[in-house]
This record gives C-alpha cells, structure tokens and sequence, in this order.
C-alpha cells in the first residue's frame, strides 16, 4: 500500500429531485404502493404456499401469525393511499397502492386459511422475500437516517431501483440456490467424520456458533479472493462492485453466478462441521445481517470490535475505486484472514472518497448480466 497517499473526503450533493419531503405525498405515495405490492405478493404465498414459499423458512415462523402483519399492512395502505390525494401529490402512486390492496382483499386478503402445505423441491421464495425486506429496510433505513456516514445521501439514490431489483430476485431465487448449494457439499461426504460431527455438537452453543463464523469466513475470504485476482472470474464479480453509492440496497447487487457460487462454497464447512442447528440458525441470522450492515451508509462507532469483525468502515474500503484499496479486505465476517494474508486496508481517521469500478460497467440488469460474456467476448476478438 502506498503511505504517501493522500486520502480526500467524500462529497455528497443532496439530490433535490430524489428527496423525500414531508407533507408532498411523495412518502405517503411510495408506502402505498410498495405495502400494496407486499400485500398482493402476501396473499398469492397464502395461496399457493407449496410453489410460493420455502419449505426451510416456514418452519421458522407462524404462518396465522403473520396474517395480523399483513391486516394490518393492508390497511395502512389504504391509508396512505387516500393521503396521497388528500396531500394533492403523487396520486398515482396512491392508487397504484389502492388498486393492489383491493385486489388483495378480493383474493381473500388475511383470512386466508392456513392449512398444510405440500414441500416442492423448487419454489419461488415470496415469504422469504416480505420477511426480508421488511426488516431490512426498516432496520437499516432507520439506522442510515439516525446515524448516516453520508447525511445528504437520498434514500432513493442513483440505480436505487436496479438494486431493489437483485434484492427481489435473488430473495425469490433461494429456494434454487439452496437446492444448489445442497446438491454442491453432498460431493463431499467422503470428507465428513461422525465422531467429529458429534464432538462439535457437544460443545457450548456459542463455541459451535465461533468456529462456524471461522470456518466459513476462511472460505469466504479465498472464495471472494480469487473472483477479483483470476482475471478470467473478475468481470462476475464486477457486477457486485459496480455500486457507486453504498447503503443498505447496495449489497444485493450481484451477478446471479457469484450468488450461487459463494453459497455453495460456505455450505463445505457448514455441512462438514455438522454443527447443531440452533448453532447454524443463529450463524444464518448473523451473517445476513452483516452482509446489509457492510454495505450501508452509516457511521456508527463499533469501537474495539472493529479489530475482530468487518465493519461498514472496514467493507467500504473494499469497494472503494482508490488504487490503495483495491483488492484488500476480502473477508466477509472477521478481519483475521486479511490481517494473515497481508490484504487489510483500513485508515483509521478516512472513509473511501470513491466508490465502484475503474471500467464502467453497464446500468442495466441485462446489461450487467451479460457483461461477463460481453468481456470474454472483447478478449476473443481482440486476440
């Protein structure tokens, strides 16, 4: 890394056109329409749970439970929906909100009975779809307006939607990768020890939980390595850097084979480990949330576990365009495997000033989802 280098700040501009102000219609227009798009989804899982739900997550949450969340979330709807036109702004994003919700209500809305549902060995993950979103943007949304890192950064920032796309479709793709993922680490049970399966599953549940988070960062951490130093993988994972404003969206961005990809690798340890499931739930639970905190614009202290843990700091660097950051900090979950491998890369008192690719990649989904084929392409062409 070079010492000399002079690190600058980060200017962001308040994008006046993409800000949401109180008492234009504008907030109470998008919770309309996007509660309404969650009801309708909602109802259609209560519908059809064997190909609209997943068979892992269902068992983690009380479907008849959920219904008051989506009476409530149907209502409100509605609410902000007739706010919209009483504010005299954004109205069509008002009915657009109407409209779905009353759809929803017609199908049966959340009265829906709740029986038992039939497993499909590929399914569309809609309930795994909601639960995230909803906590995510709740969450993270909060946490970036309380204590943002860039407090003139808009919520419905630039290529905000081409994000909110991944996040939607690698969401509802999770049944696929799991099947994947699962059908990838059962070529690996030559490999796996019963004995040592059980003695794993015979220690403290939080030492269990430790050993998962190492194992699977050490394979994270190689896995995510050799996307950005073989030339031939970097152009896949490009996709994922190609984000030029971080927030919470931002790491769903990511081509569709590096998803695959790293969820298959972090399943080795998981399967051969053979940890207890409560173990396995909590290192899922962490780890996702982790991968939204990385990304998200927000500059809350972590004091001495910033030395043990990835923190938004610590992930920001990764993605930052400046020649001293690029390719550092691979880990996913500690700062160890870096610390060991010589690539950490985070200075104290400094954010990164620029963020994504030095090759501009396209703004489209199909674009970037064709964009590594498009690159080995070039290089035929050219050779």
């Amino acid at each position: 890394m070079s010492e000399d280098y002079k690190y600058k700040e980060r200017e962001v501009t308040l994008d006046k056109a993409r800000e949401f102000r109180i008492g234009e219609g504008k907030i109470s227009g998008y919770c309309s329409l996007g509660l309404g798009i969650l009801s309708l989804l909602a109802v259609l899982a209560y519908l059809y749970p064997s190909y609209l739900t997943t068979t892992e997550l269902r068992q983690a949450y009380d479907a008849a439970q959920l219904q008051k969340l989506l009476k409530y979330g149907m209502y409100f709807s509605l609410f902000f929906g007739v706010l919209t036109f009483v504010l005299g702004g954004y109205r069509k994003l008002g009915l657009a909100g109407i409209t779905l919700t009353s759809i929803s209500f017609a199908l049966g809305g959340y009265e829906i009975p709740v029986g038992k549902v039939e497993a499909q060995s590929l399914s569309l993950g809609i309930d795994w779809l909601i639960l995230a979103f909803l906590g995510s943007a709740f969450v993270f949304m909060s946490l970036e307006k309380l204590l943002p890192k860039y407090k003139d950064q808009v919520i419905l920032r630039k290529e905000w939607g081409l994000d909110l796309f991944y996040f939607c479709f690698n969401h509802l793709a999770i049944s696929a990768i799991l099947l994947y993922a699962n059908y990838h680490v059962t070529h690996f049970e030559w490999a796996v020890s019963e004995p040592f399966q059980e003695f794993v599953r015979s220690i403290p549940i939080w030492l269990q939980v430790a050993i998962i988070i190492v194992c699977a960062d050490f394979v994270l951490y190689w896995e995510h390595r050799v996307f950005h130093e073989v030339k031939s993988l970097w152009p896949v994972h490009a996709v994922h850097h190609s984000v030029e404003t971080m927030d919470w969206l931002a790491g769903s961005r990511g081509h569709f084979v590096q998803i695959f990809s790293e969820r298959a690798m972090v399943m080795i340890p998981l399967y051969l480990l053979g940890a207890d499931k409560t173990a396995l739930d909590i290192y899922v639970a962490f780890a996702a949330l982790q991968a939204v905190l990385i990304h998200s614009n927000t500059r809350m202290k972590f004091g001495f576990l910033k030395y043990i843990f990835v923190t938004p700091q610590f992930h920001h660097w990764h993605h930052s365009s400046e020649k001293p950051a690029i390719d550092t900090n691979y880990s996913a979950h500690l700062v160890l495997f870096d610390w060991l491998f010589g690539t950490y890369h985070m200075p104290e008192k400094h954010w990164p000033a620029d963020y994504g690719t030095t090759v501009k990649l396209p703004t489209s989904f199909t674009g970037q989802l064709m964009y590594p084929i498009t690159v080995i392409r070039k290089r035929f062409m050219s050779s």
